[in-house]
């Protein structure tokens, strides 16, 4: 069963890209970017270090908002029993491929908890030539909008996707449905592996509830002023 939205303060619409090998990284992370950042996304990278779920803990004990970014896609038992166990502890979002409905059904109905599950549409990193080649011969957007009504269908809550699909994903799905959006690049684009990629306003336009910044963040000269600008963005879409 879908439940709504994710009730989010405006400070907690910016989600930082953890992705570091180790706890110690990223609490030092944590600390540098101080009051500037609430929500952390924990990808695969940390979950290699043995340390991920020292790190999701320390991260909910400090009154952050967390997001498993660990893409599921397997049989639906297994994918049930996952997110069964993983609805035991405190996360806000949690990402599962968009591409098997069964899968999607299986997912929702064991959910327990508040948790968000956001299906995985097209990645970011990919344009239609990749679509092309694994035998999709359709333009991203359309694609996408296809897999956000069938992970909504099946009880997702939302999707995790471009801005660039942003507004055609709310204007299909409505206002129930969330939208976080990865990719952001608040200077255009950057030449590194991300193709569709928005800005933290036009995100916000179009529809996203939450986006997601890595780079923009950790390789500025000081990522914590780079933060509070995007807050000061994300502050004035949100008013």
């Amino acid at each position: 069963m879908n439940r709504g939205p994710l009730p989010l303060r405006p400070d907690e619409r910016l989600i930082f890209a953890l992705d570091v090998p180790g706890r110690a990284e990223a609490l030092q992370w944590v600390e540098r970017l101080g009051d500037a950042v609430s929500f952390y996304k924990i990808g695969m990278e940390l979950l290699a270090s043995g340390e991920y779920f020292e790190v999701l803990e320390e991260l909910a004990k400090r009154d952050n908002r967390v997001f498993v970014d660990l893409k599921f896609f397997d049989i639906p038992a297994t994918i049930a029993g996952v997110v069964r166990r993983l609805s035991q502890w405190p996360v806000s979002y949690c990402t599962i491929h968009g591409w098997h409905p069964a899968m999607m059904e299986a997912a929702a109905a064991a959910n327990g908890s508040d948790m968000r599950l956001l299906a995985v549409t097209v990645l970011t990193s990919m344009g239609r030539p990749d679509l092309a080649q694994m035998g999709i011969d359709r333009e991203p957007v359309d694609v996408v909008v296809e897999r956000a009504l069938a992970a909504q269908r099946a009880g997702i809550d939302g999707v995790i996707a471009s801005g660039q699909e942003a507004a055609p994903i709310r204007a299909a799905t409505g206002a129930t449905f969330s939208i976080v959006c990865p990719g952001i690049r608040p200077g255009g684009p950057a030449g590194d592996d991300q193709q569709r990629t928005v800005g933290v306003a036009q995100a916000f336009a179009d529809g996203a509830d939450a986006i997601v910044v890595g780079r923009p963040i950790r390789l500025a000269p000081d990522p914590r002023a780079a933060a509070l600008a995007m807050q000061q963005e994300i502050a004035a879409a949100s008013s």
